[in-house]
């Protein structure tokens, strides 16, 4: 297509977050384009695509208005449905506890979100890579031609290095523990828990954090490690501490060391919380650019969601001079900044107990299951803070 000379609204970026915020958006009337640098949406994958159920997700984030696009999705995006979570300590104890969630097609489900944002009256630009953001005017090229297009809010939902907030000095925290990364592979031809996702720890494969297996219904799974690069053991790197865990792991390489790689899945998924602010007088960010992740899980795609909500209203409003665009900051934190905030935390008293084997066994042996699934959803009640502080005091 060729984008027109202005719009009210340009989102960067057709992810979970960008396709969402278009949508409500060009729901109340305004002219939005939409761009992402992809030839193909919601290819190359960058996460492992679990999505809880909505009653999940209710409790997870219980002050968010939840989009209708959580609730309402086609069974097409669907690989599997799973009603379990297990861990894994590094001694083979299992626990777990039952969660609703669907393992996603992305390829799917992205092409789908930015359908909606597009019959909601979107314009939608895809093979497009954006060269420069100058206030809200934005420099691009790609599959269609080279175009300048004048915007009165830019919103960003370009992932961990966006360069809408690069573009207006809003940086991430710079420690390294911040970001993690995931690297994954799809598998053909295994055999493993169809209605369980699985979380393995242990030094050995995933120091300082964790790996999983999640069923793609069939013989197919989407296995994976997070870790962050600054606890990589010298001359490793991810791809290594995946191999390491499919092929060598005593549990989890039975299931896995004879199925065949068919794809593999990278990215950055940004731990360490958002940044101080997420809006300036033309510009909101949001999804992974703005940290809207629980740290715990690295999931991501729900709370991603719920700030493009608020960014397209956001942004509405202001356009229609109900707000200053600054207000976006505290909307989204009064819906989801405190589980943010919380599973930051929380993290961060998980990460020493990740780095050793025996401390890890002894948490799991000692959180109940119903502790796990609150640590999962990044939420912290007085037993499970005080069992996680006495853990790492015992650490020294």
């Amino acid at each position: 297509m060729i984008p027109e000379k202005s719009y009210d609204i340009i989102v960067i970026g057709a992810g979970p977050a960008g396709s969402t915020a278009a949508t409500y958006a060009a729901q109340r009337g305004k002219s939005v384009l939409l761009i992402d640098k992809k030839k193909d949406l919601g290819v190359p994958l960058q996460c492992g695509g679990f999505l809880p159920h909505i009653e999940t997700l209710q409790e997870l984030i219980p002050d968010a208005e939840l989009p209708f696009t959580l609730e309402e999705y086609p069974s097409s995006c669907v690989h599997a449905t799973t009603s379990h979570q297990r861990f894994i300590a590094p001694n083979g104890l299992s626990k777990g506890f039952e969660v609703q969630g669907d393992a996603l097609d992305r390829r799917r489900f992205d092409k789908h979100l930015a359908a909606v944002a597009a019959k909601a009256g979107a314009h939608l630009l895809i093979a497009t890579t954006v060269l420069e953001v100058a206030g809200t005017r934005v420099t691009m090229d790609g599959a269609f031609g080279r175009y300048e297009i004048q915007g009165k809010v830019i919103i960003g939902a370009d992932g961990p290095n966006s360069i809408v907030a690069a573009s207006k000095g809003i940086l991430r925290d710079p420690d390294p523990m911040g970001i993690s990364t995931a690297f994954e592979y799809e598998l053909s031809g295994v055999d493993v828990d169809k209605e369980s996702v699985e979380m393995y720890f242990g030094k050995d494969y995933v120091p300082g954090g964790y790996a999983w297996i999640i069923s793609q219904g069939g013989d197919r799974a989407n296995i994976g490690v997070g870790i962050r690069e600054a606890l990589f053991a010298e001359h490793m790197c991810a791809r290594d501490y995946l191999n390491r865990f499919m092929y060598e792991h005593p549990i989890a390489s039975e299931k896995l060391k004879e199925g065949t790689v068919v794809s593999v899945i990278s990215g950055l998924v940004p731990v360490g919380g958002a940044p101080k602010i997420t809006a300036t007088k033309d510009t909101l960010i949001a999804g992974d650019a703005a940290g809207h992740l629980i740290a715990t899980n690295g999931g991501g795609i729900s709370t991603a969601m719920v700030g493009g909500k608020i960014a397209g209203e956001s942004a509405a409003d202001f356009l229609e001079g109900k707000c200053k665009l600054e207000e976006y900051d505290s909307r989204w934190r009064a819906q989801m900044g405190m589980e943010i905030r919380t599973a930051v935390y929380v993290r961060k008293l998980m990460d020493r107990l990740m780095l050793s084997d025996s401390m890890m066994n002894m948490a799991i042996k000692t959180i109940s299951p119903a502790q796990m699934k609150s640590i999962q959803c990044g939420q912290l009640p007085d037993p499970v803070k005080k069992t996680l502080q006495k853990l790492n005091m015992g650490m020294g």
